[in-house]
């Protein structure tokens, strides 16, 4: 029986990862996106009598949090790969309006609700902190495409006025506050430890989780980034092996920078994405950059059907029953109120296009990183009403996955024709 099922497991992944390599050549023009494929997939499969267990995020915490979180790794590294813009405060402007102001708001309005449909505080606080990270992966229609190559292509960039300024505030947003998100997660854990009233520990959580931990991710996230840059860039592959295993330093720059990171007590997802910047902005111009972004893009690519696969899965293992009506409601504003009018209110006095400013509002797309900071969460502390948390988090996911995927395509394609 465990051979039988270990082979029909097999076949499930086998077909995912045709879907990965086949399903962009008839959707990537169409408003659809290839998540939706998945989640689809996975609620077919195990809702077969086959003999598949769906998956359980609660019985099965530490696994669905390892797996999110080498999923956000991955994505981070090809976010920050794919950046062309060089970081600085005036030119990465929308993305420090989106992390200062409107991610704070938005933990905060998905905490009121969460109150609201009867969570305690640090439930409630835990699920504001889960739907902060916008996600990396699964609106890769609205993010900036891999790097301009060549000074030819170089030039037109710049006289083009730099990328497109919806796309590279959701791509720089999303390489950030994945790390950010954390000391919102740390507080509602500690909050669930030791209670609501402050006392040694907000100090401690100023110091250590907001601070500290910051500080490190960046810090090591530059010292590695820059000899890994050096290390990728050094030598041209002239040897069949070597060409066989092209780009493949973008993987083993994220599992090295993280796991290090990780070691210092420093936020391994800022250390990430930080590393990668170096890397992308250490040879501006380099061919290589091209291949370090189609092997992390394509690792990418595997672990988000990897992981919608099984949030399929769960969802016909009854993931979503716990939902209540107001529930049902919470997500639903957490998707198109609370994240759409947090964003406009951190595009107050920002000096773009309205159409502009509503589509970035509009598209905070939540995923992967919102299971892993879920998983950690619970797997840290002790929260009550954690399946309804896990059901709204997952109803706040599946709509964000649906809306967002079918029109994103259309939205691009209009923002387009509006500037031309």
């Amino acid at each position: 029986m465990v051979l039988e099922l270990y082979n029909v497991g097999l076949v499930v992944v086998g077909v995912a990862l045709f879907g990965v390599a086949v399903l962009p050549r008839f959707v990537s023009d169409r408003a659809i996106s290839l998540p939706i494929f998945f989640v689809g997939f996975g609620m077919l499969v195990f809702g077969l009598p086959i003999g598949l267990p769906p998956p359980d995020p609660l019985e099965q915490g530490t696994t669905t949090e390892h797996l999110a979180e080498l999923g956000v790794i991955v994505a981070l590294m090809g976010v920050g790969l794919k950046i062309d813009r060089v970081p600085g405060l005036r030119a990465w402007a929308s993305t420090w309006r989106l992390l200062a102001i409107t991610m704070p708001l938005s933990i905060a309005g998905a905490t009121l609700l969460g109150r609201w449909i009867g969570l305690v505080v640090p439930t409630a606080v835990l699920l504001g902190a889960c739907i902060a990270p916008t996600d990396p992966v699964l609106a890769s229609e609205v993010q900036v495409g891999g790097p301009g190559m060549g000074s030819e292509d170089e030039r037109m960039t710049e006289a083009a006025g730099g990328e497109d300024e919806v796309r590279f505030a959701l791509t720089s947003e999303a390489g950030l506050n994945d790390g950010l998100a954390f000391p919102f997660t740390n507080l509602a854990i500690a909050i669930a430890l030791v209670g609501v009233a402050p006392g040694n520990w907000l100090g401690e959580w100023l110091l250590v989780d907001v601070g500290y931990r910051i500080v490190v991710g960046v810090v090591v996230g530059i010292v590695l980034g820059y000899p890994t840059a050096r290390l990728v860039f050094a030598t041209e592959p002239d040897t069949p092996v070597a060409e066989s295993v092209r780009g493949l330093e973008a993987i083993a720059g994220t599992l090295l920078v993280y796991g290090a990171t990780e070691l210092v007590s420093g936020y391994g997802f800022i250390g990430v994405f930080v590393a990668a910047l170096m890397v992308r902005h250490y040879e501006r111009t380099h061919d290589y950059n091209r291949s370090l972004h189609e092997v992390s893009e394509f690792a990418e690519q595997v672990m988000m059907a990897l992981v919608m696969l099984f949030f399929g899965g769960a969802i016909v293992g009854g993931l979503l029953e716990p939902l209540t009506l107001e529930a049902i409601a919470a997500a639903v504003a957490i998707v198109f109120l609370v994240r759409p009018l947090a964003g406009l209110v951190g595009f107050l006095g920002f000096d773009r296009d309205p159409a502009e400013r509503a589509t970035i509002a509009f598209f905070g797309v939540r995923g992967i990183g919102s299971f892993y900071y879920l998983a950690h969460g619970l797997n840290e502390g002790a929260f009550p009403d954690a399946d309804l948390l896990w059901a709204t988090v997952g109803a706040v996911v599946l709509i964000s996955i649906v809306v967002h995927g079918i029109t994103a395509t259309p939205a691009v394609r209009w923002l387009e024709a509006r500037a031309e």
